[in-house]
Parts: structure tokens; sequence; C-alpha cells
């Protein structure tokens, strides 16, 4: 049993969990070597996750989903990153997408869409990143001009996750472009109904290579006006803010998760490595640095276990998630980095799993928000 198990976890979601664990090391594991390589995960996946009922499982059941809450979502992201399958994006299918159009879709809606994420027939996207727009969703130059009953979108984003392989996505785009924040909304797009929808490079990254980030083009894309979520116009930035606790939060979870995983490989690798006639565990070097990751491991889980709890209560803060997805995601670097130096060489090494966490640690300071910004949310209350 793991150094960080919990205790008097609720009896579904441990089943949840055993659930999830047995379909990583069923379906997901074998071929890992394989999705790296490829660069995306096999489309079966999405079908196969369906039928475990691991998609949309904080969505209410007569919408598909498992009738699950955020313990559930969170669970499945620990699970994959403790079975090393780096490059399935169902966090942001069924922990952020699904949140979408579950919170600010109408039953028609929900109904059209949520079932279909709940099988895996349909898998999410949400565009929001443009290639002159990162973390600053104001400055969106993505168009959806309202043509008596559709909108026409115009406009190019990138780095979106699951962009080779989405077939709805939710476009961040200006409805009116006079209004700045207030002139977003979110439209969604059936891709496989329209014309004008085009993928770009599915993106070569330093790391998370099993993960198809691309870019999108869309090119007088028409869609009909009932696709927009929200009950009228220029409420997409509002309903992004709503959200994005729950992202952050759940990149803060895949932090934790990862730096977990990390001392126990490493702590499993220096009790069999030998140098100087002893193990490496021998040397106080050895100790001292595990027993400092044991702890920055164990105090972020204490603050994302805090965060969960308030995130069920939905009392999470910006500034409270803020703190976490920073704090956790700037540790993890460090621990990934403390753990690979212990693995040598060998560290080094594809082969070995610490060198893949290392490497698709760093953008975890990048995406849902650059560091840097959380650190300007939190400063604005000092």
């Amino acid at each position: 049993m793991s150094q960080f198990a919990l205790a008097n976890e609720p009896e579904d979601v441990a089943m949840f969990r055993e659930t999830a664990r047995r379909f990583f090391e069923r379906e997901c594991v074998p071929h890992v070597e394989r999705w790296e390589d490829q660069g995306i995960v096999d489309r079966e996946i999405w079908n196969k996750a369906g039928e475990y009922g691991l998609l949309c499982a904080s969505i209410p059941e007569e919408y598909g989903g498992a009738g699950g809450n955020f313990l559930h979502e969170k669970v499945l992201v620990e699970e994959q990153v403790k079975a090393g399958v780096g490059g399935w994006g169902n966090s942001v299918h069924s922990g952020i997408l699904a949140h979408y159009v579950y919170g600010y879709g109408n039953e028609e809606q929900r109904h059209r869409w949520l079932p279909g994420m709940a099988s895996g027939e349909l898998v999410g996207a949400i565009a929001m990143t443009e290639p002159g727009t990162g973390s600053d969703l104001q400055g969106v130059k993505t168009t959806a001009r309202r043509e008596g009953d559709e909108y026409v979108i115009n406009g190019q984003k990138t780095f979106i996750t699951n962009g080779q392989t989405a077939n709805l996505i939710c476009v961040v785009a200006k409805t009116d472009p006079t209004l700045g924040a207030k002139g977003i909304s979110l439209i969604m797009v059936e891709v496989d109904k329209v014309q004008g929808f085009r993928r770009g490079r599915n993106l070569d990254k330093i790391g998370q290579h099993a993960a198809d980030t691309s870019e999108l083009f869309f090119d007088d894309v028409r869609v009909p006006v009932s696709n927009r979520l929200g009950e009228r116009e220029g409420m997409g930035f509002i309903h992004l803010m709503q959200q994005l606790p729950q992202e952050r939060l759940i990149i803060a979870v895949q932090a934790v998760a990862a730096m977990e995983r990390a001392y126990e490989l490493t702590a499993e690798y220096v009790k069999d490595r030998k140098a100087f006639g002893k193990t490496i565990a021998d040397f106080q070097n050895t100790r001292f640095k595990l027993a400092e990751v044991k702890t920055h491991a164990r105090v972020a889980r204490a603050f994302v276990e805090h965060c969960t709890a308030l995130v069920l209560e939905k009392r999470l803060d910006v500034e409270t998630v803020a703190m976490a997805k920073w704090w956790t995601t700037d540790t993890q670097g460090k621990v990934m980095d403390e753990c690979l130096q212990l693995f040598g060489g060998y560290g080094y090494m594809r082969e070995y799993p610490i060198s893949r966490m290392w490497t698709d640690a760093r953008v975890q300071r990048i995406y849902g928000g650059a560091n840097e910004i959380m650190k300007e949310l939190i400063g604005r209350n000092i």
C-alpha cells in the first residue's frame, strides 16, 4: 500500500478508485510506449473509458454521467498519474468541459451533448488559448459574428488539449469585440457537422508526448445560435472565471499525485542501486533528500485535501486555489528534479518513468494560468 494512501475514503469513492486503477492497468499501461511514440492516445480508449463508467463521473446520471462529485474526478486524475499514463486528456473532457455544458447549458444542450461525452462517442476540448493570447483571456481575437440564427466563427487557437481527437469543441470567442471581457461568449462547435474547421499540427512538445495538443483553425465556421452556452451573449468570461478554480485544483491534484509517485519510485530505486560498496539509500544525503521530498508531498497532499473539501462545499475561492496551483506545481518541479538526480544517469533515459515525469511536470507551471498570474491574483488581496 502507498505511504500516501488516504484513510476513511467513502466506499463509493474507494470502489470507483479500484475501477479506475483496473482500467489504467488493463487498457492503458500496455500501450503507453506506443502512445508516446505516436503522439496521441488511441481513439478507442475513450469508448472503453465510457464502458467502464469513468467519463463524466461528476455529471448527474440523467445526463449519462456517473452521478458522483469532484472526489470521483480527483480519484481518476490520481490513478492516471500513478499508473504513469500521460497524454489522455480526460481531465479536460470530464473535469472541465462537461461542467461548462452542465453548468451553463440548457436542458436541450445537456441532453444533446452530455450522454455522448459520457459514452466516449463525443470527445471534448475547450479552445481558449491563441497564438497571441495565453493567460489574458480578455485578449482573444477569435470572433463569432451573428448572422440571423447562426454564428460565423473566425480565428485561430493553439495549445489545445485533445485537439486532434475532439469532435465537440467549446470555442471562446468575441461576439462583440467592442466590449472587452463583456463581449466574450462560449460557442459549442460540433466539428463533424460544419465546414471551415481545420486541425493544424499535433504540436511537438518537450513532455506529455502522448497528448494531442494542437492548433485549430476556424474559417467562416457556421453554427446555430442555439450552440451558445449561457442565456445571453457576453457571459463567457464570467463562466470561464467561475470554472477556472476547479480546473486549477485538478492541476494541483495532478502535481501531488506525481510527487507521491516520484517519491515511491525513487525510494525503491535507491534501495537497490549500489555505489562504493553500499546502496545509495545508505548515504545520508539520499535519506535527507528523500525526507524532504516526502515532506513536500505530504504537505501538498494536506493542502489539496483542504481545497477539495472547500470545492465540495462550493466555497473554494480564487485566492486559495491560486495558492494551491502555483505552490504544488512549483514544488512538483523541485521534487522531480531531486528524484531524477538520485537516479543518476538512468534518470536521464526515457525508459525510466522519472525522466518523463520530469519533462511532463514543466508545463504544470504554465497552463491553467501561469504561476505568475496565480501570484498576481493572491497579491491583489494583500
